[in-house]
């Protein structure tokens, strides 16, 4: 098992344009390559119940069988377990799969009824970036998401820390932020998914914390951006004036009020009000 430590940031297709041309880009990006994955799941949704996705990826003629726990984190910050291996084909490993950690509760019956649930199509480009004394391997991904005949955009990038402090994700996200609008993005593809397929989209608790604030902000824009149904930019704006409300500093307040401001009626923030949302992020996570 490793251990993923990963900032993923949301960002519009019209904004990834200036992306290469930034300074700390010039080395020039991997790839492109192109991935297709399958998530799988049970009849029931027991893995999604228990926050873990199962996946296989398809990247050219190789096959890899991946299982990521939940984790934890904020603001678009996550760590968890992941597992990974190649496999021969587009069938799951299950006897593989049976022997990890996660999955010893459950039975050969269980695993049995595992299927496809959805898939994400996307192309991927890579740079791995020396930062601040850390090794950051930054992806930025385009396609969609597919479920049950819905379908979602993807449209991110994934900072992902391969060695040296967690700091560093949040500086070089930052860096980036001062020329592409960026914004924290709670959702995984595996979590977006899922929602997608449900149709049906799960906020986190509405509480009075600056950080779950935050959170649920950003997970509603996660929501807007795939759903399109207004109540959940109208929760974004909701649990941006609790956290401005709720803050004790006259700084973090600002800095919910920009983040505020700088959301338009389409759910997308300018590129102040990301820079104020990753600022406020990496407060809040501290």
């Amino acid at each position: 098992m490793s251990q993923e430590i990963e900032l993923k940031l949301a960002v519009e297709h019209g904004e990834l344009a200036a992306l290469p041309a930034h300074p700390l880009l010039a080395s020039g990006a991997e790839g492109p390559r192109r991935l297709s994955n399958t998530y799988f799941d049970t009849p029931d949704g027991a893995l999604e119940k228990a926050r873990v996705a199962l996946r296989i990826r398809q990247v050219g003629g190789r096959y890899l069988q991946t299982l990521k726990t939940s984790g934890a984190g904020s603001g678009g910050l996550s760590q968890r377990g992941e597992w990974e291996w190649p496999i021969d084909g587009p069938a799951l490993d299950l006897p593989g799969l049976a022997a990890l950690a996660p999955m010893r509760d459950l039975d050969r019956a269980t695993l049995d009824t595992l299927a496809p649930r959805f898939r994400t199509d996307f192309q991927r480009l890579t740079w791995q970036l020396e930062h601040h004394d850390s090794r950051i391997e930054l992806a930025v991904d385009e396609g969609e998401i597919v479920a049950d005949g819905r379908h979602a955009e993807i449209c991110e990038l994934e900072l992902e820390l391969k060695a040296g402090k967690i700091a560093t994700l949040w500086q070089l996200a930052a860096a980036l932020a001062e020329r592409v609008a960026l914004r924290p993005s709670q959702a995984s593809k595996a979590a977006r998914g899922a929602a997608l397929g449900a149709s049906q989209w799960v906020l986190p608790a509405d509480d009075t914390t600056p950080r779950d604030c935050l959170d649920r902000a950003m997970a509603a824009l996660d929501a807007f951006r795939d759903s399109h149904q207004p109540a959940f930019l109208e929760a974004a704006h909701s649990a941006l004036a609790g956290l401005a409300a709720s803050a004790d500093a006259r700084d973090t307040q600002g800095l919910a009020r920009r983040i505020a401001e700088g959301l338009d009626a389409s759910g997308r923030l300018d590129l102040a009000g990301g820079q104020a949302a990753l600022a406020l992020a990496q407060r809040l996570a501290d």
